[in-house]
């Protein structure tokens, strides 16, 4: 049996990865930090994938066990060393953390042994090209030897996880729709066996409609839903304000997909109507505080408001409802998430000039800055 080391036993990495692999017939290796979860996979035998809403389906996954990347990193680094595939769902900020472990495994494969497919399963461009930089420092002087052990595909992955309840135990709900796009050159033909992924032969496309849809979309919702004093993103696009915004910045993102890939506008219309149906899923208790964390993150620069916002600008594009977007993060005050607390924390002591740079990479000589300024000054005074 083909085994997959998976960095990452969160929900998403059980309920969406780890399904996918299972179905492909591979012994799932989940690899986490966080212990208790580890333990609570290892005492188990099954666990079930619980699709939400209309035409949801149980799927059952076995033939899984977990390693504490924390506490035995060396089991770790054995497990890469034998195994088929690794794949991550940890967060792009976390992929140098999983670098030095493919690095120690990479070290025990041997050089006769078919190379080891990496795919890093991140809402980011180039999530894989990025863990790809993190494998190579890590390995330093032993790079040119230990790359070659391995092939690196980038992918688009999208499908939605809410928070799981604690009386669910290892059990995940999640929606019933969900795409894995993954680029097939650099396997040359020998492709991975993933039920439901597609291997295609441009990546770029699909990672900017969905990173600037469901993303752009996802979090337009959530600040503005917050700011309406909503509780779940259903219940934010229940409220017309809200649904009219989030629908203005996706046909703001939707212009510029078209006039930079070429994509056609009615199917992104089309596109855009599919994501705001899954945002309404009455079986996704999903909530603005879950899908607005992380703020700075979403402001910067290569991100879902900022890189589609300043491609529009410079094109001469429209760009109120991504900035009004940007407003509504700026609002997002969460005192249980670390970033929302420091993004209030430079409102309140920075200049909103050296603010605009610092959050959103944008220079004073970029279009989109005056617009971006006015929002975070709007923002400082209403603290």
């Amino acid at each position: 049996m083909p085994t997959a080391v998976h960095f990452g036993a969160g929900n998403i990495g059980r309920g969406f990865v780890g399904l996918i692999l299972h179905g492909g017939g591979y012994e799932v290796v989940f690899s986490d930090v966080a212990s208790a979860l580890v333990d609570a996979i290892n005492a188990a035998d099954r666990y079930t994938v619980h699709e939400a809403g209309p035409g949801g389906r149980d799927h059952v996954v076995t033939g899984f066990r977990a390693v504490d990347s924390g506490r035995d990193p060396e089991r770790v680094a054995d497990e890469i060393a034998r195994a088929d595939l690794v794949t991550t769902a940890v967060g792009p900020t976390v992929l140098r953390f999983v670098a030095p472990a493919i690095v120690a495994g990479l070290s025990r494969r041997s050089p006769d042994a078919p190379p080891l497919a990496v795919m890093a399963c991140e809402n980011a461009i180039g999530a894989t090209d990025l863990l790809r930089a993190e494998i190579e420092a890590a390995a330093g002087d032993d790079a040119t030897t230990l790359l070659p052990r391995a092939v690196f595909a980038n992918t688009a992955v999208d499908r939605i996880v809410p928070a799981t309840q604690p009386a669910s135990g290892i059990d995940v709900v999640v929606e019933p729709y969900f795409e894995w796009a993954i680029e097939a050159e650099p396997f040359g033909g020998r492709l991975p066996n993933l039920p439901g992924a597609h291997f295609v032969d441009d990546l770029a496309p699909y990672i900017e409609r969905k990173l600037f849809t469901v993303n752009t979309g996802h979090a337009s919702a959530a600040y503005h839903g917050a700011r309406a004093g909503h509780g779940t993103i259903a219940e934010a696009l229940a409220d017309p304000q809200v649904a009219g915004a989030v629908e203005a910045a996706l046909e703001e993102t939707s212009a510029v997909l078209t006039a930079t890939r070429g994509l056609d506008p009615a199917e992104l219309a089309a596109y855009r109507a599919t994501i705001l149906d899954r945002f309404r899923n009455p079986g996704l208790p999903d909530t603005v505080a879950r899908v607005g964390r992380q703020p700075l993150r979403k402001l910067s620069r290569h991100e879902r408001f900022i890189a589609p916002a300043a491609t529009a600008a410079e094109r001469g594009l429209a760009t109120t409802a991504l900035v009004a977007a940007v407003g509504a993060a700026l609002a997002f005050d969460a005192p249980e998430d670390d970033e929302s607390v420091r993004l209030q924390e430079l409102l309140r002591t920075r200049d909103a000039d050296d603010l605009v740079t610092e959050i959103t990479g944008l220079t004073a000589e970029h279009p989109l800055f005056p617009s971006v300024r006015e929002a975070v000054a709007a923002r400082q005074a209403a603290l």
